[in-house]
């Protein structure tokens, strides 16, 4: 793919980007929490997650399906990744167990083409069932919610500094007798530049979509009057929009030769449609492409009064990651290895948030 048509592809991009911030000027408070498929806001991987939204820039394989899927072009041949994530403590109210699991796969398929495929699994346990006519809990069986998310990308390495991609997922909810499906896409794109590629750039509009409506039996009301007579009616749920967003990013990379190691620091701004907007800051610290230490901050207004923030997380993340040559280098210096990775998130009232995952880069 020549320059030219890269241009007209970043033409595109920063149009959408401009379109969506004018949406999101456009809006009010009014709009806040009235987008659907919110679980599309959640980091569900264990590694990236451990240095908040900062990784806009710099993230790399699977991980940048939630960031920037123009990381997904850095794959070398292969990348395998699982991960685990209990929400809160994995209790949330009257919830049960409130857990995400995240499998993803990425091929490189041309020269500079990679395609990805990726799997998010969201459950709420068991919730106890209440009706108008039984409204006492735990005396009517219960019900379990599940979200899913599925992710098909195709990122391209244009040149060594310009790298882009796209990604199209699908969105269901679903209980026992409702649910809801959409459609949804990302794009993004990251420069890299420096003498050994330190300084990165990225710009990625995430879950751009048709809207989302509810449908099913659950949605209908049976009453029966005074004479007897059997009433049902239907209730049926409104359109709701895809939380749209904008992240816009910058890393920069510490290089020390002594033992191999590297001080990152990274920043994000992000713009939310029906959210407050974001600022990022993340810090990792990675010893001989072995062992790597990070921590992170996510900031919003009123984050730190507990009488006017409006979501569970405070702000605060960290995280770690071990990794295991199983090969050795190759020429290029690449090898197949296994990362185990690890993060945790605070919230308040609720328990913080812990991420264990697990990945195999050949």
């Amino acid at each position: 793919m020549n320059m030219k048509t890269f241009y007209r592809i970043f033409a595109v991009v920063v149009l959408l980007a401009t379109v969506s911030v004018s949406a999101v000027q456009a809006g009010n408070d009014d709009r806040r929490g009235t987008a659907g498929a919110s679980e599309l806001l959640i980091n569900p991987w264990a590694r990236s997650a451990g240095w908040g939204s900062a990784g806009v820039a710099c993230m790399r394989g699977l991980d940048a399906f939630y960031f920037n899927v123009a990381g997904l072009s850095f794959t070398h041949k292969m990348d395998v990744a699982y991960s685990n994530t209990q929400l809160y403590g994995g209790k949330s109210g009257l919830m049960g167990a409130a857990s995400i699991n995240a499998f993803g796969l990425a091929v490189r398929v041309f020269d500079a083409g990679v395609m990805g495929v990726s799997v998010m699994a969201m459950g709420f346990g068991d919730i106890p069932v209440t009706t108008v006519y039984s409204p006492e809990a735990g005396t009517n069986g219960t019900f379990s919610p599940t979200y899913m998310n599925i992710n098909v990308a195709y990122a391209h390495s244009f040149t060594r500094s310009v790298h882009g991609g796209v990604n199209l997922k699908v969105v269901n909810e679903s209980t026992d007798n409702v649910t809801a499906s959409g459609f949804a896409i990302d794009a993004g794109i990251q420069y890299v530049t420096g003498a050994n590629d330190e300084l990165k750039f990225g710009i990625s509009l995430k879950n751009l979509g048709f809207g989302l409506s509810y449908s099913g039996t659950g949605l209908s009301y049976t009453h029966v009057n005074s004479v007897e007579n059997t009433v049902t009616a239907m209730h049926p749920s409104v359109d709701m929009e895809m939380p749209t967003c904008l992240n816009i990013g910058i890393s920069y990379d510490f290089l020390f030769e002594k033992w191999d190691q590297c001080l990152t620091v990274a920043g994000s701004f992000t713009s939310n449609a029906f959210l407050k907007d974001n600022f990022g800051l993340g810090v990792e610290y990675s010893l001989l492409n072995l062992f790597q230490l990070r921590c992170g901050y996510v900031f919003q207004k009123n984050i730190f009064s507990d009488s006017d923030r409006t979501t569970a997380n405070t702000g605060l993340c960290a995280g770690a990651s071990v990794k295991v040559p199983i090969t050795k280098k190759d020429k290029e210096g690449n090898n197949t290895s296994l990362s185990i990775d690890y993060s945790y998130r605070s919230a308040s009232p609720l328990n913080g948030t812990h991420s264990v995952g697990a990945s195999l880069r050949f």
